[in-house]
Parts: structure tokens; sequence; C-alpha cells
């Protein structure tokens, strides 16, 4: 006898849907056939889709920034997480420049975690290092991360890491196999004019910025060799020159994630009195841009939500460098991106991921011997409406969807159930 049993669901298996049912043991998958065998309780789903937990590699939860520190923190982060079909988050310990500092940030950001409702795990993340880095990436290590971010720009605020530091990172990255993350815009092409309003964001951080800078660190990768992942690319022109200059390399050494926000919306949106409310960096492009993402979206590989939430009153600021740069929407980045892409993102947002981390590697699938972290997503047409964040606004009201989560399952342990949340305890992968 099993212990549950998800029956007459539309599973994803292997890039398709199959009607099927699922048996699960304790915290495993065990089972997945057409046959009924007898279980302790069964879920019935009635045709909803059962797909794999998703794993949002990049969210910023309590996010220190000095003066105001992002809005959602892991409990109610992660509670709207959930509610997007999300049972891994991967977040980011704060910037350090040397060993002692990182040990003392992961500890910090342990703690942080702990009112997580779902799984998770860390980034390091570096700035203008200033220590031996080979000593850095052992301790990381030693810590258990298998990640490092850092930015090529915000030298204003002592974040960016310079190139020669970066090729001795790719070559570290190669040495000790982890994954090298980069915030990639040229430092040198960013305008923090003091008198820019908030629809000056596009002048002040050019694509331009972005595009030159990736087709740079993605010629170290070439030159140097490493892994690389771009996080957050939002542009479809950087895409294709990424993708025409170094086939390659992309999604082999030099990974690609975006973020459903440059697929919904544009630059014009910040010519709206309430533009203020969609800044953040990079930022959103233009319509033809846009269109240029979504055509080459076969090459991006991940999706990732960069959730960093913060309140209207945070952002409504005369001046652009006065505004926090960063929107929330992990609760629904599966509803609009699943809207554009149907079942073409389900990877991109679940067994592409866990391919980078070894923390993942019986995750990010429905197949018997994994993990039971899974979700189900019941068809009909809807819209976006009540949230779940700690945010007074949500910038994906009234977008249409095809469905909504109404099972959440991690670990074996319903963490929504009917629609409702029931809470949930989790660990550090």
């Amino acid at each position: 006898m099993y212990d549950k049993r998800i029956t007459n669901g539309r599973v994803f298996l292997d890039g398709k849907f199959k009607k099927c049912n699922v048996y699960i043991n304790q915290d495993r998958i065990v089972k997945i056939s057409e046959d009924y065998f007898v279980a302790k309780e069964t879920l019935d789903v009635q045709n909803s889709l059962v797909l794999p937990g998703l794993i949002d590699p990049h969210v910023h939860f309590d996010l220190n920034l000095g003066n105001i520190r992002s809005r959602d923190n892991f409990y109610s982060g992660t509670k709207a997480a959930a509610f997007g079909g999300v049972t891994t988050i991967i977040d980011f310990l704060d910037p350090v420049d040397n060993v002692e500092d990182l040990e003392k940030a992961y500890y910090e950001r342990l703690k942080e975690a702990e009112k997580s409702c779902i799984d998770y795990f860390f980034h390091a993340t570096i700035k203008d290092p200033k220590c031996d880095l080979e000593q850095f990436v052992l301790k990381m290590k030693d810590l258990g991360i298998n990640s490092l971010k850092l930015f090529t720009t915000y030298s204003n605020s002592g974040r960016r890491t310079y190139d020669e530091a970066i090729i001795e990172l790719l070559k570290l990255s190669e040495k000790y196999k982890f994954l090298l993350l980069a915030h990639i815009e040229n430092d040198s092409l960013i305008d923090l004019n003091p008198n820019f309003k908030f629809n000056c964001l596009l002048k002040s951080r050019p694509t331009l910025s972005e595009t030159k800078e990736a087709l740079k660190l993605a010629s170290y990768v070439e030159k140097y060799g490493g892994y690389l992942y771009m996080v957050h690319l939002s542009s479809g022109n950087t895409l294709e020159r990424l993708k025409n200059d170094f086939p390659n390399l992309i999604n082999k050494r030099f990974f690609i994630e975006s973020c459903p926000h440059y697929f919904l919306f544009t630059n014009d949106f910040l010519e709206r009195c309430d533009g203020f409310l969609y800044t953040l960096a990079p930022p959103l492009r233009t319509r033809k841009e846009r269109t240029l993402l979504k055509d080459n979206f076969k090459d991006v590989y991940t999706i990732g939500t960069d959730h960093c939430s913060f309140n209207k009153t945070d952002k409504d600021k005369q001046f652009l460098n006065d505004i926090p740069l960063g929107i929330g929407g992990i609760e629904f980045s599966f509803d609009v991106m699943y809207e554009l892409f149907q079942e073409k993102v389900i990877d991109k947002m679940s067994k592409n991921i866990a391919g980078l981390y070894p923390n993942l590697q019986d995750r990010g699938e429905i197949k018997e011997g994994n993990i039971a972290s899974l979700f189900i997503y019941e068809i009909f047409d809807n819209f976006i409406y009540e949230a779940h964040n700690a945010t007074d606004y949500n910038l994906y009201e009234n977008f249409k969807r095809s469905g909504q989560v109404t099972y959440l399952m991690n670990r074996g342990q319903f963490v929504i159930r009917n629609s409702e949340f029931i809470g949930g305890k989790g660990i550090k992968l």
C-alpha cells in the first residue's frame, strides 16, 4: 500500500503530458503508472496538470540595501512562491570582499531563512574582492555553496568586480566546478545623473550596456574556460548577438536566465503616472526588443523572477537615484509564462535549473526515485487577482492566466491544499 496517490491527472513526463497516476511513499515518488493501486490517501485531480515543483534560482528576500530592505521576508516570500508552484528558491548571501565576511554572511542568512515555508539554499556574492580568490572559493565550497555571483557594475556602491578578478574566477570555476553568476551591465555606459526621473531609466541603463558587457564576458569564457550564468537578461538584442557570436557556448558554458517581466512589460510602462513601480535593473526594454526576446525563447535556458519587492511609498520618489530598483512577482511567474509559452516553459523553471546544482539532483522532474515536490495546476480561464506576499500592489493583477495552483506538495507533504495555505517548513538543501 502506498502513502499517497495522485490520480487522473495529466502528468508532465519527459517534456510532454501523459494521463497517469503518481504514487508517493514518505518524501519520494515511488511509482508512475496508468494502473490503479491501493493508497492510504487519494487525490483525484480530474484532468488537472501535475507538474514538477518549480525552482526559482533568483530571489531577493529580506534584501538589505542599507537605507531600506525588500519587503518580502523568507516567510511572506516563500508563502507567495508556494501559491506560484515553487517548491525551492535560491537566494543570495550579502556581498562580501573577503573570506571571513563570507562565513559570517552565510550564518546570518541561514538564520533569516529559518522562516521559509519551502526549501532553499544560497548563492554566495562577491564584491570588489580584497582577498585570495582561491581561498574564497574554497571557503564557499566548504560551506556547501556551489555558485558565486558578481556584479560588473555598481562601482558607485563598491559592488563592482573588475575584469582581472572575473578572469581568475572563471578559471577557478573550471578548476572547482562551480557556477559563476554575473549581473552584466557595462559600468562606464551607465549614467547616474542625479536629475533623472524614473522615466529616464532606459537612458540611464541602455541596452548597449548589457549587450556590450555580455559579449565581452562570453569572449572571456571562450578564451579562459569556466562556467558563467548570466542573470536577468533583459533584451532580445543581447540574446540574438550572443547566439550569433558564441553559438558553441550558449547554454553549455554560458547559461542564460531571463525573467517574466521582460516578456510582459516594456519601457512604455515607465511613461505612466505610476511608472516608478516598474523600475528595476536592468530596465524594461522596447517593444522590438521584447519581441526579439520572445522569438528567441528557446535559447533562454532558465527563468528566474529576480523577486525583490517594495511598497508603493518606497518607490514613489521624485528622482531615479532615490528609488529602490526591483519588483515582485514570484507568485505569478508560472501563470504569465505558461500563458505565453505553454509546456515549453516548464523545463526552464524546473529541470534545467536542477541540472545546474548538485543540491537539486533529485528534483525538477516527476520521475520514480525523485523527491515528491510537485504541484497541481487546475486548468480554467481566469485572471490574476489576490496576491499573498507582503507588498501593497501587484503588477500582474488582471493579467489573464490559463489555470491556478490548487495543491502544492513539498517532500511529500502538502503546503497548499484545495487552494488553501496550510503551511510548510522548508529545509536548507
